[in-house]
């Protein structure tokens, strides 16, 4: 195997982020499971690796308003998590959810998955405002003031939670039910092809459905890849002794 098919797809991402979009045109999940190699992905979609390596090896500059993440302060990378992504899914999920109601009170009679859509819709609807409750009341927080620590060289804070690890768990997990969620949208809507009796609303529905996959892709991506990992090593270098203190 060849050096980009030996890597883990996360870390690939992380490297480039121009690379989410060739991933996302293979169905190749580069979030919750950007852990697993590149060959390892492939095999999993029946997918020819040397055909994925040659979209991949993609030239060019990073996007101007995607950083470095692997590098700036996690403090930055919070702050674009919650004022790009969070506010997003905040402003978006309503919109698709009042979408999808007018499409399934329309057509849900003749297009009875749709009914399935949209339980499964409101159910990662609820989820995720949660989740991100949590992240900005609890988890965020703590990562920001772990760094202020280590910058200071000062004790890490106190924790309710033990270790950054124990929500770290919590929102793996949640963004596992995300991305089973996003994957059981896309099933049920044949990868967001509109029946030939799609009204209007219905074609801007699958198209808002589609590009909401692809910033949920991207905002897991940059928290299970780059946040969280980073988060976890800056704690377990501060001294044992100050952060059982």
């Amino acid at each position: 195997m060849t050096r980009l098919a030996e890597r883990r797809v996360g870390d690939l991402v992380a490297e480039r982020p121009e690379r989410a979009r060739v991933l996302e045109q293979f169905a190749i999940d580069y979030c919750c499971g950007g852990q697993r190699s590149l060959a390892d992905a492939c095999r999993q979609r029946n997918l020819a690796v040397a055909d994925v390596e040659r979209a991949l090896d993609v030239k060019g500059e990073r996007p101007t308003d995607q950083p470095d993440w692997t590098q700036a302060p996690l403090a930055a990378l919070v702050a674009d998590i919650v004022k790009r992504h969070h506010a997003y899914l905040r402003a978006e999920l309503p919109r698709l959810g009042a979408m999808l109601d007018k499409v399934v009170a329309r057509h849900g009679d003749v297009h009875p998955f749709l009914h399935e859509l949209q339980r499964t819709y409101v159910a990662m609807w609820e989820e995720l405002a949660n989740h991100m409750l949590k992240e900005e009341l609890v988890l965020f927080p703590h990562v920001v003031r772990l760094e202020e620590a280590d910058a200071s060289g000062g004790p890490a804070p106190r924790f309710h939670c033990g270790t950054v690890l124990q929500p770290i768990h919590v929102m793996e997990d949640e963004h596992r039910s995300a991305g089973n969620a996003l994957e059981k949208m896309r099933d049920l809507t044949n990868g967001y092809r509109p029946p030939a009796d799609a009204c209007t609303t219905w074609l801007a529905l699958w198209h808002g459905l589609e590009a909401l996959e692809a910033d949920l892709h991207l905002h897991i991506h940059k928290e299970n890849n780059i946040l969280f990992p980073r988060a976890a090593e800056l704690e377990t270098s501060l001294p044992l002794d100050a952060r059982l203190d």
